[in-house]
């Protein structure tokens, strides 16, 4: 076996530049391609040539195709599945029989540029529109955000829940579970393209002309040079380190061992991409339509004939020297052909000369001893931005970008729209961000609802039954002298089953609800039966000391700033509100009372908690409820909630702002509203996993356990989706038990009764995480409620 590799053959068949290129599983052997000609095509070695055939032309597109990726096979389709990414913001996802789409994946704002499998039938995609999205199926499951650019590059990793993504904003992004872990600096452009060495290391390419190999802790390893222009992809070979790029410099080079082992001109400007078949051929697609396979196998060589055909053509293109793939050339100074009967020095080095007034540009060749002519240089390709597609989108795409001017003499400013945000979020956002006055807070709403016309997709209000009927609810202890049953203080564990301890009630008969602690003695001779999951009911905080409360409402009252001091007045209206919610008078919340709330909670960040603690409360009251989570109120609401969420505040003040949008939903309106801006919430909630408190950790596990109960009733994958990544990352930071016992009956609630909801917590690595919970010893509930999950899973 010789170590070059040589011409295989060229296939025809494209009508346009070959942007992408995948080894196909079935048939044995082949690769599927795709171009801006709109197709993709299957190819299958060809037994009595040297060549491929084409075993059919896949169309779905109504635009270019420019990624293309292979998905496993499943039990349903054992033969996988191709997956095709274009212009026109969509995924194909076609059977390998069949010319047409199985399905169409639709949710990217903009040119989705690169595609990549994992384990489980999940799909990646990066696209221009700055995101990069993963799939289950036919289903969105979640949206990786955090680049500023576009996304050209997409990479699932052997190991279970990690992702990488390239982009042009020059960085790579390590992704856990839908959150991104690490980002890596060092290219000074545009990243294209990633390749997988092993579990621990990868390769990137990029516009600025280098390879790097990263190690996943963050570090880059080496750095590769060779090409004079943009590398636009990476191919590993199988079973090594080595491994082949290919790039606007119109070459395709193959790198061993570390260094430029061989260098192959192509007669073609891009080489937009190339892949390694399973016997180590290489497929590469260039901007003249052209597939060509390269070989190292003396028995796949294409014949003489084949080869100086290749060679002619090579010798006939032309070199546009402003790409400066050649360096700087100076015409009158370039020697004559005499100047190529000294041999190179090395393998691809490139000579000019000058003969009869036309430059030359000749490659050296080592294995064959002699300078093969590879193009005359020209003025100019005539190639436009245009025609070659190179040009790069940095922005975003969206529905409106309104220009708004705030006063008549002052600067105007840019407000960006989609028609899925709420108006209401969006105009609080922006008057923030340029620091505007937020009484225009009406008037911007007003503004971007009156020139949307009422375009917002509505949202969808599936009724839910009302929980707020005291079932599933802690129980408090001895608190608040309504105690029915000798239950747990959720917080110090008081009252779980202790062996020894005088609890008078019988140890329960089959399940009671696990939240009161009542069901952790079991004898081991009954079955254990899971009573943790499906919840159907949320969790809430109704621990309280109303006497303790209002004491320190007063004592801060007291050294308050004139502007916020309450009345007495103020303070009996306070007392009334708390008791009417506390179940202990029947009165009803008054509107009065919740204006006072209103005042208090808005009080200092340092004296706020005890005003947070009556909202925490009052908030179970279905009068409360509708007030704070309706139409009118919600965004002051969940704005004012989701500031005292800053990782950088009070402990004190997350702690009881969790614990209040637990509490929401209790109602319909709260939990409407909950839905509603889940992501939001959920995005900022779990920021306050950072400060390790444990009643925290406990109050960010109970309201992703709210979020679960809800999930569980609608059919909403992306919610579920992003309630697994936020369980999965919070695992790895809580020590607590009592937390952990939530995510787990959060986890087991979300995944019942939906296969693809298992899918994609097996995709994410839940299992491997939650394993080690299955051998706790006490509380028992931990270790059962662990096993149930694995039982699933």
């Amino acid at each position: 076996e010789g170590s070059t590799f040589r011409l295989r053959c060229s296939l025809l068949g494209h009508g346009q530049d070959v942007r992408g290129l995948t080894r196909g599983l079935f048939p044995e052997g082949g690769f599927v391609s795709v171009s801006r000609d709109r197709t993709a095509r299957l190819w299958a070695p060809d037994g009595l040539n040297r060549g491929f055939m084409e075993m059919h032309c896949m169309s779905g597109h109504s635009n270019f195709v420019s990624c293309v990726c292979i998905i496993p096979p499943s039990d349903l389709y054992p033969r996988g599945l191709i997956a095709t990414g274009g212009n026109d913001h969509n995924i194909c996802i076609f059977t390998v029989d069949n010319p047409a789409p199985l399905y169409i994946l639709k949710g990217h704002k903009n040119t989705v540029c690169s595609l990549s499998s994992g384990k489980f039938g999940t799909l990646l995609s990066g696209s221009w529109d700055t995101t990069a999205k993963v799939w289950l199926n036919d289903r969105c499951m979640m949206t990786l955000q955090g680049h500023t650019a576009a996304i050209w590059a997409v990479k699932i990793l052997p190991e279970q829940g990690l992702m990488l993504t390239g982009s042009a904003d020059k960085t790579i992004k390590l992704w856990k579970a839908g959150r991104c872990e690490r980002t890596f600096t060092g290219h000074e452009d545009c990243v294209r393209g990633l390749a997988i060495l092993s579990e621990m290391e990868f390769l990137s390419c990029a516009n600025d002309a280098s390879v790097r190999r990263w190690q996943i802790s963050g570090e880059c390893l080496q750095v590769y040079y060779g090409h004079t222009n943009y590398i636009y992809s990476i191919s590993v070979f199988p079973r090594c380190k080595d491994f082949v790029t290919t790039g606007e410099d119109r070459s395709l080079r193959i790198w061993k061992r570390g260094e430029c082992a061989q260098t192959i001109r192509l007669p073609a400007q891009s080489v937009w991409c190339c892949c390694v078949l399973d016997n180590g051929d290489i497929v590469v697609g260039a901007s003249d339509g052209i597939i060509r396979v390269f070989t190292e196998s003396l028995e796949r060589t294409a014949s003489a004939e084949e080869i100086q055909a290749f060679e002619n053509e090579l010798a006939q293109a032309s070199i546009d020297p402003k790409t400066g793939d050649l360096g700087d050339i100076n015409a009158d100074d370039l020697p004559g052909r005499e100047h190529l009967k000294d041999p190179g020095t090395r393998d691809g080095q490139t000579r000019l000369i000058k003969d009869n007034g036309k430059v030359e540009a000749y490659q050296w060749s080592v294995n064959e001893g002699r300078w093969i002519k590879i193009g005359d240089v020209v003025g100019s390709s005539g190639a436009t931005q245009q025609t070659s597609g190179k040009v790069l989108f940095e922005g975003k795409e969206y529905d409106y970008v309104f220009t708004i001017d705030v006063n008549e003499n002052g600067p105007s400013y840019k407000l960006p729209y989609n028609i899925t945000d709420d108006p209401w979020l969006t105009a609080y956002n922006f008057l923030q961000k340029n620091d505007l006055n937020p009484m225009f807070l009406d008037q911007v709403a007003k503004f971007i609802m009156d020139n949307t016309k009422g375009q917002t997709l509505l949202s969808t209000s599936n009724q839910f039954s009302d929980p707020f009927t005291g079932a599933g609810r802690y129980v408090p202890g001895s608190s608040s002298g309504s105690s029915t049953i000798p239950g747990a203080d959720p917080f110090t564990g008081a009252g779980r089953y202790v062996p020894g301890s005088a609890s008078n009630a019988a140890p329960p008969v089959g399940g009671v609800d696990p939240f009161t602690g009542m069901s952790a003695y079991q004898s081991t001779a009954a079955k254990v039966e899971n009573i943790y999951f499906p919840k159907k009911d949320a969790v809430t905080f109704d621990q309280a000391n109303p006497t303790q409360i209002l004491g320190k409402l007063k004592e801060l009252n007291g050294s308050a700033a004139e502007e916020h001091k309450l009345t007495e007045d103020d303070l009996i209206i306070l007392e009334k509100l708390l008791y009417a919610t506390c179940n202990t008078s029947a009165e009803t919340p008054t509107a009065q009372q919740l204006q006072t709330l209103w005042r208090a909670v808005n009080w200092p960040e340092d004296i706020v908690f005890p005003a947070l603690d009556i909202l925490r409360l009052s908030v179970r009251h279905p009068t409360v409820n509708e007030n704070f989570c309706s139409e009118k109120e919600h965004v002051q609401f969940i704005i004012l909630l989701l500031k005292f969420l800053n990782p950088k505040g009070k402990q004190a003040n997350q702690l009881l702002a969790l614990r209040a949008l637990c509490n929401c939903f209790v109602s319909h309106a709260g939990q409407k509203l909950m839905m509603e801006q889940r992501d939001e919430i959920m995005t900022l909630a779990i920021e306050t996993k950072s400060g390790n408190n444990k009643n925290i950790h406990i109050a960010l596990a109970t309201l992703t356990l709210n979020y679960a109960v809800c999930l569980h009733k609608v059919s909403n994958i992306e919610g579920k989706a992003q309630c697994l990544s936020v369980i999965s990352t919070v695992m790895e930071v809580v020590q607590d038990l009592e937390a952990i016992f939530r995510l787990l009956v959060a986890l087991g609630t979300l995944i019942s009764d939906d296969a693809n909801a298992v899918q994609l917590a097996k995709s994410l690595g839940v299992d491997s995480q939650i394993k080690k919970y299955a051998s706790v010893s006490e509380p028992a509930k931990v270790k059962e409620c662990c096993r149930f999950v694995l039982n699933l899973l």
